[in-house]
Formats: C-alpha cells, sequence, structure tokens
C-alpha cells in the first residue's frame, strides 16, 4: 500500500499533521469559526504557524472562544490579563487589534447578515484550487487577497494586510494550497 504524500509543512509534528490533515484547506463558513482564524493568522504574523497552533487552545480560553460580542466588550483590564497570560502570545498591539477587530466583525457581520458573506465575496463564493507542485511554489499573496485586506483597513480592521488575508484564506479554505502530490489537494 502507498504512503499518502502531504504538503512537507505538515509533518512538522503531530499537532501539525492533524491540522493539515483535518482543518487547513477546508471550507469554512461558520462566523465564529472565521472570526478564530481572523484573530489567530493576525497573532501569527512574525512568528511561525506552529506556535500559534500549539497555543491556540490557550488563545480560544484567553480570548472566549471567540466570541466577537464578548471579544469586543473587552476592557483594559482585559488587555492587561492577556499581557500577562504567558499561554498566549502577549503582544499588545495584536491584543488590542484583536478586540478592534472584533467590533468591526460586528459591524460586517450586521451589515451583511453573515461576516461568511462578506468575506466570500473576494474568491467569489467559491474555493480558489491551484496546482502547485512545491512548496516555493506558493504565493505569499494573491490578488483577491489584496483586494480583501483594502477592503477591511477601509472598515477599520487592523493587522489585516494582504499576507496575512492570504493565511486566512489558506485556513479558511478559500484557496486550496496543498501541493498536487498531497492526498488533501483532491479532498478538499
Amino acid at each position: 500500500m502507498k504512503a499518502k504524500t502531504s504538503c512537507a509543512w505538515g509533518v512538522i509534528s503531530p499537532l501539525m499533521l492533524a491540522y493539515h490533515d483535518t482543518e487547513w484547506g477546508v471550507p469554512v463558513h461558520d462566523d465564529q469559526k472565521l472570526f478564530e482564524h481572523l484573530i489567530l493568522d493576525a497573532f501569527q504574523a512574525g512568528v511561525s504557524w506552529s506556535i500559534v497552533l500549539n497555543k491556540r487552545e490557550n488563545f480560544r480560553r484567553a480570548f472566549r472562544k471567540f466570541d466577537a460580542r464578548k471579544v469586543a466588550a473587552f476592557k483594559a483590564e482585559d488587555v492587561a490579563r492577556l499581557l500577562a497570560d504567558a499561554g498566549i502570545i502577549r503582544n499588545r498591539l495584536k491584543i488590542e487589534a484583536a478586540i478592534n477587530n472584533a467590533a468591526h466583525f460586528l459591524e460586517v457581520r450586521k451589515e451583511f447578515g453573515t461576516f461568511d458573506r462578506y468575506i466570500w465575496q473576494f474568491t467569489g463564493g467559491k474555493t480558489i484550487r491551484n496546482r502547485h507542485r512545491k512548496m516555493t511554489d506558493l504565493p505569499a499573496k494573491s490578488p483577491e487577497s489584496e483586494a480583501m485586506s483594502r477592503d477591511l483597513k477601509a472598515r477599520g480592521f487592523k493587522f489585516v494586510g494582504p499576507t496575512i488575508c492570504y493565511a486566512f484564506m489558506q485556513a479558511a479554505g478559500m484557496v486550496n494550497d496543498h501541493i498536487v502530490s498531497c492526498f488533501r489537494h483532491r479532498q478538499v
């Protein structure tokens, strides 16, 4: 029996492999899960995804299971609590951006009915299916992530540059960047 081939980054650790095999690139349409991806991808800026992934359960606890209403209501004492929490990435700008983004997330949801309806417009409501042969072929951004970034920034979001938006698109299944030899490429 032939062993399954995965994207190279996915075999770094059991946790990364589980994320690669079950989550990355799978289309997400649940607003709370989309908010989680938005926040975690912002915290990833400047650090490896494995660091964020290893702290994800701590982030879920610290950010009230990524309930945007609860996060939008965070006050100065919550910022202090988060800055003291060794279980997450303690970066004041990213923490404050998460709170800011929660408020804007709720505004978008009110305007569009769901954040899902808003965010998926950048890919025409469908997953972009790339056909990369090796990991070095994967782009850091795309015209779609650049458009998303511009629009999110215009709406007041922070830590949503084109590269962060592209990582979000990969995580949320808006783009399938599994290499063509990866067993997940056809599945998602």
